[in-house]
């Protein structure tokens, strides 16, 4: 199994990035997905999560400015993050949740928000 985290770079205050999660090595749609993310220095947090019918819940601080969703077809999980603020530079990962566990977890990708 594996989940490969993309689309993360340098954005200044306000503005905008998609990340996406390609999934291989499973059966896509049987399985909850969800991204977390760390700051430096600080505990990884729960960020997302969207399950099998698209059922989404989020961390009360991005709540209104990101949205999860999932292409079962293309095995990928998005993240769209809007009006970003710097205190939302972290690693942003991926995970596939089995059961109530996160178990699998993808390299992460760095998000930088300037300003």
């Amino acid at each position: 199994v594996q989940l490969q985290a993309s689309g993360g770079g340098l954005v200044q205050a306000g503005g905008s990035l998609r990340l996406s999660c390609a999934a291989s090595g499973l059966t896509f749609r049987k399985y909850h997905m969800g991204w977390f993310r760390q700051a430096l220095g600080k505990e990884r947090e729960f960020v997302a999560s969207v399950g099998l019918t698209g059922t989404t819940i989020y961390a009360d601080f991005v709540r209104g400015r990101f949205t999860i969703s999932r292409d079962n077809v293309k095995s990928t999980v998005y993240l769209q993050m809007n009006s970003l603020k710097l205190e939302d530079t972290a690693v942003y990962y991926c995970a596939r949740k089995a059961g109530k566990e996160f178990d699998i977890w993808g390299q992460g990708t760095q998000v930088t928000v300037s300003s």
